[in-house]
């Protein structure tokens, strides 16, 4: 197993303030991470401010905030708060998303989107390092802000990386990066193109679990889960770089004709079982360390909502 051990928040169908005595469990429970994600849900910080005090001695990192939906000045602001509640324990985790949420959710045009992660990690490095920056960069630029205060301890900061030219991008300039959406298998893959970059750096993965034996229903979960990723171009580009191409074509095809049921019946068990962790909690754990024996230094568990509640769920699926 990895040294660190970690799981997605908040858990769905129970309101925030009702999941603190589930956070504050966690580290009792062997947990050393508690990661959050912005999409369409809760922000990516706010949970993660309450959490920062209802359990202190977790490492809080967030997967990923959008390098295109906060300006680089409030995005830093952001990130040396949150650096600052929680003193040596806060990942910033950043990324481009992708088309849905950049462009049709939030109005904002999906450009170059390597130079744009590149850039704002080169910002945020500056900023929160304390100088005043004025620079041009290639996607914005930057007339003489600095930051009005400096957190003790800047944030580790990891770059959400899917292929070569990010990953080593990632092992250039920041701590390390996240990976999202692969088998064990795929692990090597990543982590060779991760290391080309620099040495030594942390690769933290969403692993995407449901804790059901009934197998049917896991994967009839996985393929909701991977219509609706996979068919994202980003998700698509990723795995025909993996090499599943074919085996995602029929998926591809009809969805992009608009037939989502022939697109869900496209999905094959097998993509399903390589993709999405599920079985009774001791398989689960056994999968989930397959991650962190191919290379993932920091699996980071996201359950799905079937086959118990969240609060068994953490239980369950614990280290120890």
């Amino acid at each position: 197993m990895a040294s660190r051990y970690g799981i997605t928040f908040p858990f769905d169908g129970i309101s925030l303030p009702d999941q603190r005595p589930i956070i504050e469990s966690l580290p009792d429970l062997g947990y050393t991470d508690l990661w959050s994600a912005e999409s369409n849900g809760h922000d990516g910080l706010t949970p993660l401010a309450l959490a920062s005090v209802w359990a202190p001695a977790l490492r809080l990192g967030v997967a990923i905030l959008p390098v295109y939906t906060r300006g680089p000045a409030t995005l830093a602001m952001s990130a040396a708060t949150m650096a600052e509640a929680a003193p040596g324990r806060f990942v910033l985790g950043i990324g481009t998303s992708s088309n849905v949420i950049v462009e049709r959710w939030n109005g904002v045009p999906f450009d170059e989107p390597y130079k744009r992660v590149r850039d704002t990690l080169r910002f945020l490095k500056a900023s929160m390092g304390g100088e005043k920056v004025t620079e041009t960069y290639d996607t914005f630029s930057i007339n003489g802000f600095r930051m009005g205060f400096t957190p003790p301890q800047p944030p580790t900061i990891l770059v959400a990386a899917l292929r070569e030219g990010m990953l080593r991008l990632a092992g250039r300039e920041a701590d390390g990066a996240i990976t999202n959406w692969l088998a064990p298998s795929d692990v090597p893959t990543v982590a060779k193109a991760l290391a080309e970059g620099g040495p030594d750096k942390e690769l933290a993965a969403r692993i995407f679990v449901a804790p059901t034996s009934d197998k049917e229903t896991a994967r009839a979960v996985g393929r909701f889960a991977i219509a609706a990723y996979l068919t994202v171009p980003v998700y698509r580009a990723f795995h025909e770089w993996l090499g599943r191409k074919e085996v995602m074509q029929p998926m591809q095809d009809a969805w992009a004709a608009g037939d989502r049921k022939a697109a869900l019946a496209a999905i094959p068990d097998e993509l399903v079982d390589e993709l999405v962790v599920h079985g009774d909690p001791a398989a689960c754990r056994e999968r989930v360390a397959e991650y962190a024996a191919n290379g993932i230094t920091t699996p980071v568990m996201a359950v799905l909502p079937v086959g118990m509640d969240p609060a068994t769920a953490v239980r369950e699926l614990a280290p120890r």
